[in-house]
């Protein structure tokens, strides 16, 4: 074994103050070699309960399997309200202390071999010790602000969308009222059939093909006059996203996608931004959309490294 074990020096320190350094569960006898428990056992030490067992769980060795009973026992033991003296807090305030493996009994068996022989197969057991305790003060606080944090980032972040959604609603709505009550302007295009103004003249029309025809021409009256906005607010309408807070961006919309006439996706955590012909452009979620690179750099954001790198190559 590397080193001593990490537990000796807080046993015999709160022994002599007669203190508890923690709840330990053990499993005895497991068919497996130390040295591969060993190897697992590094992977959880100083994690809290909750992601060591994550980390047990999607472990592909399979002595995970048995040091992940072993955590479920020591934390058992820890939380057992019933067990007096063993109750140190609640599951997700207890991290993993300490964890080691002892070597076991080998059991010696033979393989028969030519001439006679036969050769040693040495079949080797070890003892798993996991030892939980509760987290410090300071640790959970920063846990619990970790928790929160994105709890609140994740209910702020959908709140937003939802007013996004709803105040985009609302905006086309009134400018579907408002192209209803206005009057059309012919010199659009000549080709479009004028809006019937008068609800008597729909009355009046005999057949159902002339209702559908009227319709489909007040339907490709109001498309030409969205297309012609010219209001600030009127384009928001027509290309469906925001405005963002740089000159020549918009927001990327719930899925992170764009308008054609801003290819270059931005993101704001690495204030980075990939051009389509970056290598990373298909995987980066942008949150923002630039028109020109220069817009982006004069934003604040850069190229990543080795896309310079190669561009200053050639």
């Amino acid at each position: 074994m590397r080193g001593p074990k990490l537990n000796e020096g807080a046993t015999v320190a709160t022994m002599e103050r007669g203190e508890r350094h923690g709840t330990k569960a053990t499993a005895k006898y497991v068919r497996s070699s130390a040295y591969k428990a060993r190897a697992v056992l590094d992977l959880i030490r100083g994690l809290d309960v909750q992601r060591a067992d994550e980390v047990l769980q999607f472990t592909e060795r399979g002595i995970a399997t048995d040091v992940r009973k072993v955590l479920a026992s020591a934390v058992a033991n820890a939380t057992n309200p019933n067990n007096v003296g063993a109750y140190i807090a609640d599951a997700d305030e207890l991290f993993v202390l300490a964890c080691f493996a002892d070597e076991g009994p080998t059991l010696r068996r033979f393989s028969p071999r030519a001439r006679g022989r036969a050769t040693r197969i040495r079949k080797r057991t070890c003892h798993i010790t996991v030892v939980v305790a509760r987290m410090s003060e300071r640790r959970l606080e920063i846990a619990q602000a970790r928790s929160e944090g994105v709890s609140a980032t994740a209910a702020a972040s959908r709140r937003a969308r939802v007013e996004r959604s709803r105040q985009r609603a609302q905006a086309a709505k009134k400018a579907a009222d408002s192209k209803a009550t206005a009057p059309k302007s012919k010199s659009t295009d000549e080709s479009v059939s004028e809006p019937v103004e008068d609800v008597a003249e729909v009355e009046e029309l005999e057949t159902t093909d002339e209702v559908e025809d009227v319709v489909d021409d007040v339907t490709e009256d109001t498309d030409v006059a969205e297309t012609t906005a010219e209001t600030p607010a009127e384009q928001e309408l027509v290309s469906g996203f925001a405005d963002g807070e740089w000159d020549g961006s918009v927001v990327a919309d719930e899925d992170g996608n764009g308008p054609d006439t801003h290819p270059i996706k931005g993101n704001k955590d690495s204030m980075l931004y990939h051009t389509p012909d970056s290598r990373y452009y298909k995987v980066t979620k942008a949150e923002v959309w630039f028109d020109t690179e220069e817009h982006a750099e004069a934003a604040g954001f850069s190229k990543p490294g080795a896309q310079a790198d190669e561009e200053d190559s050639k």
